[in-house]
């Protein structure tokens, strides 16, 4: 069987298994995910969707249905697509119609807590062996239950998934609900709920060079990425992460990113800061300042940011400012919690 995620426009992950060659909307329908229909004859579009990664076929489509542009930008029917491999799909409306809501809650363990760097610590939990396995998209996050309070926060997951050891980045702050809780309280064997999967940001079918932007925190979606890419091998296609905090105390997981390099081709790395010091020889200031050598490229590529708002919208004034409209962005922006 393979494992299909189906995305929604409200980023709401659904999760199904499909047989090699079965069909789509058949065994969404038999998970109980009422993907909206109504020819099932390849002829109306209502199942329309799109394939983000993974291969098919598909059985008959209707011109009418689907233009050659459609099929080219791997646009889909439903009841005529036939899974060829674990996949992700994503739809143009809410999870809602599908009658399904499309996350789970699930009680997992501390296994380890380690602070690496000044303003970043690492938690590794373990599902209970008494909970569900949890189906998610590299890139997407889970919202954790800060354990004696009620203040739930969001993290991305920092690994890929197919296991039930998962990893957080987490910000440290002066002060704050689950700094507080890392810092005074969290030790090995504590108790976290977690909501998940959550969010549109995912690594979609990869066929053109990929430019990853990570500010702070936001490097958590990319390790995941990476993780998967790297157990497959790479894409065939460029990979170049940009990570950009404030300061050299500030960079984390730096010897997992350079091993990276072993196991995924053609994948390149470029830590920036923005508050140097002395000492530090790398590239500083801003990321956009650093993406010259992307301006005049002539071959499309995808740009994946996950960070600060200001940081996601510098980027996206630069892409918009050299006219990239050939470039593909794909972003969470998520605003940093203060308590």
């Amino acid at each position: 069987m393979y494992k299909v995620a189906l995305n929604f426009a409200d980023g709401k992950t659904l999760f199904c298994a499909v047989p090699p060659n079965g069909i789509l909307l058949d065994a969404a329908l038999k998970c109980g995910i009422k993907i909206p229909l109504d020819c099932r004859e390849g002829v109306c579009a209502t199942c329309q969707g799109r394939c983000e990664s993974g291969s098919y076929t598909q059985d008959y489509v209707d011109e009418e249905a689907l233009s050659e542009q459609d099929l080219a930008e791997r646009k889909v029917l439903s009841c005529q697509t036939r899974v060829l491999s674990d996949a992700a799909f994503y739809f143009d409306f809410d999870s809602t119609l599908c009658s399904n809501e499309g996350t789970t809650e699930v009680t997992s363990t501390v296994a380890e807590v380690t602070q690496v760097s000044d303003s970043t610590a690492i938690i590794r939990v373990t599902i209970a062996a008494d909970q569900p396995d949890l189906n998610f998209l590299p890139g997407q996050y889970a919202r954790l239950k800060v354990p004696g309070t009620d203040h739930s926060r969001s993290y991305s997951f920092a690994c890929a998934p197919g296991n039930r050891s998962l990893e957080f980045l987490v910000r440290l702050l002066p002060s704050g609900v689950m700094t507080d809780y890392v810092r005074e309280r969290c030790k090995v064997g504590d108790t976290i709920k977690m909501e998940a999967p959550l969010g549109a940001f995912y690594l979609r079918h990869i066929d053109r060079p990929v430019v990853m932007v990570a500010g702070g925190t936001g490097l958590s979606a990319f390790l995941g990425m990476l993780d998967q890419l790297a157990e497959k091998g790479g894409s065939g296609y460029p990979i170049h992460l940009f990570y950009g905090v404030r300061t050299e105390r500030d960079l984390c997981e730096l010897e997992r990113i350079e091993a990276y390099k072993a196991k995924i081709s053609a994948f390149e790395f470029t830590p920036v800061l923005s508050d140097a010091g002395k000492q530090w020889q790398g590239l500083t200031g801003f990321i956009p300042a650093h993406l010259s050598q992307y301006e005049t490229a002539d071959t499309p590529f995808d740009i994946y940011m996950c960070g600060p708002p200001p940081m996601v919208e510098s980027i996206k004034h630069w892409h918009t400012h050299n006219a990239l409209t050939s470039a593909r962005i794909f972003f969470e922006k998520f605003t940093e919690s203060n308590s």
